[in-house]
Order: C-alpha cells, then sequence, then structure tokens
C-alpha cells in the first residue's frame, strides 16, 4: 500500500505530500536501528545508507536535523558495563558514548562534504523560554552554515525527574524549537496498525492519520525493542505535538537500507497530517497562549518596518515598561500605547533600556558583551491582525 492509500474501504483516499516540498526537516534514529545489540557497536553499513538519503535531501537545498539515540547502549560496551544500571553507571555510559556517537555521524557526514555539530539538550531547554531561546538560536545558525545538527539528550546529567525519557518526544520538541516541516521517526516497525502486528498478524497499517483522536491513541502498544525507551505510545505523544506545532510526521521502518529513499518512493509508512503550518502554529503560541511580562514601545519607523516583516531593532524601541528577563512574552505598543503585536524578547528589562534608541553595533560597547543585533526576532514575534 501506498502512503496515499486508503486506511478502509469506507474512507476516501488522502493524498500526502511529497517530500521535496519540505524544506526543514528533523530524522529521529533509535538506538535499535543504529547499535548491534550483540556486538555494542554501530551498523555502518546502515549509517552509510542512511546518511545517502539525508545527503540527498541536504543537496537539493532542505535543511535536516538528526535527533539520534545510542550514546548509552555504545558507552556501556565501551566500559564493559552490564545492560541493567544505575543511574549513575548510564550517566557515565553516556558520556563515553556520546564521544563515539558523533565521532561515527561526522565521519558519514564527511563522505557528502558535510559538516556535523553536536548538540545536546536537556529537558529544560526545550521547556524553560530563556533556554529555548538559546538552543533555538543555535540550530538555527548550524543551519545557516549547511551543518546538520546531531542531537541527543544529555544523559550525562539527566535523571528521571529532568529528562524527556525517550527521543521520540525530543525530536518533537525540536521540530517545534527549529520550526521544521517534518518529522521523520525512522522504527523498528512499518508505521501505525490498527492493532500490535506482534498480537494480531491481520492487523492494517493506517497509511494517513489526518488528526491525533483518542481512537488513535489507544492503538499505540508498549516498547517496541530492549534498546528503545519507548514505544508506539511515545510515538502518537510526538505526533500530537509536531502536528500541533505546524509540521507533519511520518513512522517509517527503519530497518532497511536508504529508509528515507523508500519512503520517497511509496514504501509502507504512516503519515501523519497537519493543517497547520510551523510559522502560523509559532505565531498563535506567541499570539495567544503565553502571559504578558512587560511592553516595548516603538516610533512610527519601527512600527511600518515591522509590518514590513521587518525585526525590531533597539534603535526603534522609545520606552521600556514593566520587569522581565531575556525569552518573556512582551507587547509591543506604538507611540499612542495602542498594541501592535507581542514578541519574545532578546533581552531582559535592564538591559533593554540601556540599549533602546541605540544601534545595534553599539550594543557590545554599551553591554561590555555582544549580544543579538534584534530585540524582538521577527520569528519569534506575532503582529496584531496576521
Amino acid at each position: 500500500m501506498r502512503p496515499g492509500g486508503n486506511v478502509s474501504s469506507r474512507r476516501p483516499v488522502t493524498q500526502v505530500p511529497s517530500l521535496d516540498r519540505f524544506n526543514r526537516i528533523v530524522v529521529k534514529v533509535g538506538s535499535s536501528l543504529l547499535v548491534d545489540a550483540s556486538r555494542g557497536s554501530v551498523k555502518k553499513s546502515w549509517l552509510n545508507a542512511l546518511v545517502a538519503d539525508i545527503a540527498a535531501l541536504h543537496q537539493r537545498g532542505a535543511s535536516v536535523l538528526v535527533v539520534s539515540s545510542g550514546a548509552i547502549a555504545l558507552g556501556r560496551t565501551v566500559a564493559g558495563l552490564k545492560r541493567v544500571m544505575k543511574l549513575e553507571d548510564s550517566q557515565a555510559s553516556a558520556a563515553v558514548g556520546q564521544i563515539a556517537l558523533s565521532s561515527e555521524w561526522a565521519q558519514a557526514l564527511r563522505k557528502h562534504s558535510i559538516v556535523a555539530g553536536q548538540v545536546l539538550l536537556t529537558l529544560q531547554d526545550t521547556e524553560e523560554r530563556r533556554r529555548y531561546l538559546n538552543a533555538r538560536a543555535t540550530l538555527g545558525r548550524l543551519m545557516a552554515m549547511r551543518a546538520i545538527p546531531i542531537i541527543n539528550e544529555n544523559d550525562t546529567v539527566a535523571t528521571s525527574e529532568i529528562r524527556y525519557g525517550d527521543n521520540d518526544r525530543l525530536a518533537a520538541r525540536v521540530a517545534t524549537m527549529a520550526s521544521a516541516d517534518l518529522l521523520i521517526l525512522l522504527s523498528d516497525v512499518a508505521g501505525l496498525y490498527e492493532a500490535p502486528p506482534s498480537d494480531n498478524a491481520h492487523a492494517r497499517l493506517l497509511a494517513v492519520v489526518e488528526r491525533v483522536t483518542p481512537e488513535i491513541e489507544g492503538m499505540a502498544g508498549g516498547a517496541a525493542s530492549e534498546l528503545s525507551r519507548g514505544g508506539m505510545r511515545t510515538k502518537i505523544e510526538a505526533a500530537r505535538m509536531a502536528t500541533a506545532a505546524g509540521a507533519h510526521m511520518i513512522i517509517a521502518d527503519g530497518r532497511v537500507d536508504h529508509p528515507i529513499a523508500r519512503v520517497a518512493e511509496g514504501g509502507l509508512c504512516t503519515w501523519f497530517l497537519t493543517a497547520s503550518n510551523p510559522i502560523a502554529a509559532r505565531k498563535i503560541w506567541i499570539g495567544g497562549s503565553l502571559e504578558l511580562k512587560g511592553a516595548v514601545f516603538v516610533d512610527p519607523g519601527a512600527a511600518a518596518a515591522l509590518a514590513g516583516g521587518k525585526s525590531l531593532l533597539p534603535a526603534g524601541v522609545t520606552r521600556i515598561e514593566g520587569v522581565f528577563s531575556r525569552g518573556d512574552c512582551v507587547a509591543i505598543r506604538d507611540e499612542r500605547g495602542a498594541e501592535i503585536g507581542r514578541g519574545l524578547v532578546a533581552y531582559d528589562a535592564l538591559h533593554a533600556e540601556r540599549i533602546r534608541g541605540r544601534k545595534s553595533r553599539d550594543i557590545a560597547h554599551i553591554l561590555g558583551t555582544p549580544g543579538r543585533a534584534e530585540m524582538i526576532h521577527r520569528d519569534d514575534m506575532a503582529l496584531a491582525g496576521r
């Protein structure tokens, strides 16, 4: 069955997008796909085939981010530790394995003249807005450099209370943070089935899920393999997060060589569709879901520039109101006090007050350290009536 086929005989055919239309793609790779459990080593041939797929996306101009598991699985083999480990053993294994994992990705990408960048995230990096903005800026800069970020949870410091718990949810958070329009979860199953195929050999694959409903959630089973922390439940949670943020999502079988090319050719998978897009979803989140912590007032020139799609520079700010921290949501008001938009501010109130009305090139001299040129970047802004 092709991805655009019927979910059932009673439903009309739903067409799915071509992979060629997506410009920013997050690819999640699980430990069970990447690591040979019996040897505790990377499956180099499989990795090279996957990287060839990623390189093809990259070469046509798409930005690709990879969320890769495998650090603990690799590290515990190198360290000679048992599979069932205490927390400190897992953290030490991650510290050892992360070096090996990053090296494998870097070497594979280097064959295609692509630079890899390592990014380790903790739960707070996506949940606390100040750290979220820092991580988002780092990912944005790596993509602007045409490097491919290799992202993993920072298992060396994460504990059960402060962790994602699986890389499906982490990948969905990364897709949201990076404003990705597609998330691909490579799994050890071909997609979402009406019932766990291990229990029902006749269970049918759902080719398209137009909306994550309680019925869809009820189809999720347990963990799929011993190396995997998550199962179908976490993938459905990831689908809910990703589609809410305006990204389509695919669950596809990663056990074959060239799994992304296989999806592009119509191979079995499950598409989770969204009616939104990353920009619109982010604007809605900023414009209506966050508590205002203050306001910045702008002159007519800045107001006109914002209406034209520009970022807010310090030079156009005439007054600061309220007590806020970097990453907080503030109102953007014109000289009369009318709200013309909202945005995530790049400076705390004290620093914003010091640089308001000044040129961006003067920020380093005023604050004693380089800062962002924009007080509010256009990607972190929602204008009224838009």
